[in-house]
């Protein structure tokens, strides 16, 4: 999954909080908690099929790239969505859990979500992945921090940027440095994909009683301390980064 770079990342992160409950626990201990355990399925269910669609979407915007050069850079993204997904596949399947089946309640939403925000060119499928990946990859990274630690440890990973964000942002302060009119449609366009991804993530953990669950630390201590305040905050963080992105691509938020 694309994201931005791992600075901004960390600044719009809450500080490394103090592990307690399951988030203290590894993969052993915490999935005797069998709600936890099925949030995490959904959890890595949701990402793999969201790395697998990533991989796709890359391939298909590698069709509009203007150049061979361009061409070849999103090859190579694609190339390393595809190994993030191998590797949530090999994790569901080596924690028991059927990854097609794990993956099959997300992909609706998913196919929609991409549907409804097909990019109409190149400029506009570079701010999707940048835009709109990253809200996803923050969101993500927020809910690592509740997570058992091999299961933290291998989500952080696969969140890791895979270059699109530099890409992007040097493609796309280009394109309205030489046509300044190119700005104001790209920051329509990027407003509207915050919505939409934000909408597509409450719809997602709403229709997953597990997911929600954990996100509000109802699950015998899982995510200690997340309360519906703490999901405002995040949420308050991942609107900030957000706007810094924008400001990177040389767009008004």
């Amino acid at each position: 999954m694309e994201t931005s770079d791992n600075a901004t990342a960390a600044e719009e992160t809450a500080p490394e909080p103090e592990r307690t409950g399951i988030a203290a626990q590894d993969w052993t201990a915490a999935s005797a908690v069998p709600q936890y355990r099925a949030a995490v399925v959904d959890l890595l269910g949701a990402l793999a099929y969201g790395e697998l669609a990533a991989f796709e979407r890359l391939a298909d915007d590698a069709k509009l790239a203007p150049s061979l050069a361009d061409k070849a850079e999103l090859a190579k993204m694609a190339s390393a969505e595809f190994h993030h997904f191998e590797r949530l596949r090999d994790r569901l399947a080596g924690i028991d859990a059927e990854p097609t089946a794990a993956m099959e309640p997300f992909a609706k939403a998913l196919d929609d979500f991409h549907h409804q925000t097909a990019p109409s060119d190149w400029l506009e499928g570079l701010v999707k992945a940048y835009v709109g990946d990253s809200i996803a990859s923050d969101f993500y990274r927020e809910v690592a921090n509740h997570l058992d630690s091999d299961t933290r440890s291998l989500v952080l990973s696969v969140l890791d940027d895979t270059g699109h964000g530099n890409f992007a942002v040097e493609k796309v302060r280009a394109a309205i440095e030489a046509d300044p009119r190119v700005g104001g449609r790209l920051a329509l366009w990027a407003r509207r994909l915050m919505g939409e991804a934000l909408s597509q993530a409450q719809r997602v953990v709403a229709e997953r009683d597990a997911l929600s669950t954990m996100l509000v630390g109802g699950v015998d201590g899982v995510a200690a301390g997340f309360d519906l305040a703490a999901v405002g905050e995040m949420f308050t963080r991942i609107t900030k980064a957000h706007t810094k992105r924008m400001a990177a691509l040389g767009l008004a938020a």
